[in-house]
Order: C-alpha cells, then structure tokens, then sequence
C-alpha cells in the first residue's frame, strides 16, 4: 500500500500534531508537530523528524542530543489530524533531559513533578 502524506489535514500552517510513544511501554514521550515533508523523510529514514515552528526548519530528533527516535509504527487517528509515532527512545526524549515532556500532574495540591532529569 503506498502513503502520502498529502492524504492527512494539516492546520493553517501546514503542520500535525505527532505523539511519540515508546514501542512495549507505551510510555508517553513527547508531542511535536511535522508537515508533509517531516513525515515523507521519517518514513524513508526511519529516524523521526518533525519541524521546528521556533526555528521554521526541520528537526532531527537526536541530531544534536544523540536521544535519537527511531521509528517503528506511524499511525493515524480516525480524523486523520493526528498521528501517533510508536518510537525506539534512545536517552531522554525531553529537552529537560527527562525520559518524558509529561513530567509534571496537576494535583489536588497543585502541580507535583514526576521524574527528575537523568543523570
């Protein structure tokens, strides 16, 4: 079955929201947006690449870090405005240098922070 991207509704911009999750976990890792571009180079590469809406560019996820994502399964919400990466995380998938961006909850007391950043 071919894909294009070009199938799927993007925002004004030209962007979708993508939610990594880490392959058997399940673990919620992170959210950034893509475009069609980001998505046609994940899927040849295997290595996830969004965009930078700050930097108006592509984004290597790792490039800089070495906290690569490697694709695994891309998949598309029955509205087709979503996507979920299931990803092999290497190191922490946070800028924060936390396993997750979803680190901190919103309690009765307050807001409470689940992981500190790894070592």
């Amino acid at each position: 079955m071919n894909f294009d991207p070009d199938t799927l509704k993007y925002d004004d911009k030209g962007l979708i929201p993508a939610i990594a999750q880490q392959e058997g976990t399940g673990e919620v890792l992170m959210m950034a947006w893509m475009n069609a571009a980001s998505i046609a180079r994940t899927l040849e590469t295997g290595h996830v690449t969004y965009w930078s809406r700050s930097r108006q560019s592509f984004w290597a996820k790792g490039e800089s870090s070495g906290h690569m994502q490697r694709l695994v399964e891309m998949r598309i919400d029955c509205d087709r405005d979503c996507l979920l990466l299931v990803v092999d995380q290497t190191g922490p998938a946070c800028h924060t240098n936390r396993r997750s961006c979803f680190y901190t909850a919103v309690t009765e007391e307050g807001e409470a922070e689940l992981m500190k950043p790894m070592v």
